[in-house]
């Protein structure tokens, strides 16, 4: 086996600092897919196996290449795999089922452990959506929220939920530029299922700041200005962190989407939060941490509020902090993860 590591200009942020050491270390194969989910899950302290190819491709990614990830996330060439020794495969698209079968010479859930984890929302016909693995009683599904194990049809496939793990940014905020923050990736591809379409109205009563990745035609597309939206194309997360902490309050219009984790980053940071209230929002953000609301008018109110009221903007901000910390943070996600692979790779 040839292990690669890359050596990546970001440094380690104080809360993965140290690597779990679990009682029983495991060989682990996961495809580098959601970057946040599997920053959090490198730092079991278990040996994680990424798949590399030349290319660096969706299915074979390796390591990160923003993140300074812990010796345990080995890159290990594709050709190399099926001479690798793994425990258990930990999969987050429908095809890995069939690919780790290809590249390992062995069956997911029969002749190796696995896990898979569903990141997404359904699609089609919801709430009748049928998982790609419902009628597998061999691997087990893990939910990334409450939302997802509700909403999808799992069959007879034994089902977990595991909340996700963010890794804490610390509390950076100051609100001290009287704007409000939005992080969307790709905002006009997705467009209803960002929320890309609520921005204007937002916009024409509080000046908005968007980051994220292909944004820099949304403020063309909705025919808004600069004085209100500036738009920040694709940022280092820590610069991203730094500049949303900076903005009075943080702006989720999301409609559609299992729980974006810039929310959870957001109150993490400080900043008081509104969302609109569809799936995972409701559980995410409790009272006297923000307002969500199904009606946009909700939102931009207490936008408004906060705009006008620093004070208030502050204390709701580290409630939302707190919150955050204790529901979404790193020790709980990796315990809980823990107690799951106890139990599946015996």
């Amino acid at each position: 086996m040839t292990v690669r590591a890359h050596t990546a200009s970001r440094p380690l942020p104080a809360s993965l600092a140290r690597t779990r050491r679990p009682a029983r270390s495991r060989r682990i194969l996961l495809w580098h897919v959601h970057g946040s989910w599997t920053t959090a899950f490198v730092h079991s302290g278990h040996t994680c196996v990424l798949p590399l190819d030349a290319e660096r491709g969706p299915d074979g990614r390796g390591r990160a290449r923003t993140w300074n990830w812990p010796v345990n996330a080995v890159e290990v060439p594709v050709g190399e795999l099926r001479d690798t020794d793994v425990d258990l495969v930990v999969l987050q698209r429908p095809h890995e089922v069939d690919l780790a079968e290809r590249l390992l010479g062995r069956v997911p859930g029969r002749h190796v452990p696995a896990v898979y984890v569903e990141h997404d929302t359904p699609r089609g016909a919801v709430p009748d959506t049928r998982h790609p693995l419902a009628d597998r009683s061999d691997i087990p599904i893990v939910h990334v929220t409450h939302f997802n194990a509700l909403f999808w049809d799992c069959g007879r496939a034994p089902t977990h939920v595991i909340e996700h793990g963010v890794p804490d940014p610390g509390h950076l905020y100051t609100g001290a530029t009287e704007r409000v923050g939005v992080v969307l990736n790709e905002p006009l591809r997705r467009w209803r299922f960002t929320g890309t379409d609520l921005l204007p109205d937002v916009a024409r009563e509080l000046p908005l700041d968007l980051f994220g990745m292909s944004v820099e035609a949304v403020p063309e597309r909705l025919a808004l200005s600069e004085s209100r939206l500036r738009v920040y194309e694709d940022p280092p997360q820590a610069t991203m962190h730094t500049e949303l902490a900076r903005r009075r309050a943080y702006l989720h219009p999301l409609r559609w989407t299992s729980l974006g984790l810039s929310l959870i980053e957001a109150m993490m940071l400080g900043l008081p939060v509104a969302a609109i209230g569809t799936t995972e929002a409701y559980e995410a953000v409790p009272p006297g941490a923000g307002v969500v609301s199904t009606d946009p008018r909700v939102l931009t109110e207490a936008l408004r509020d906060f705009m006008e009221d620093p004070e208030l903007a502050a204390r709701t901000g580290a409630v939302a902090r707190e919150m955050a910390l204790r529901r979404y943070g790193l020790p709980r996600f990796l315990d809980d993860w823990e107690r799951l692979l106890e139990e599946v790779a015996r």
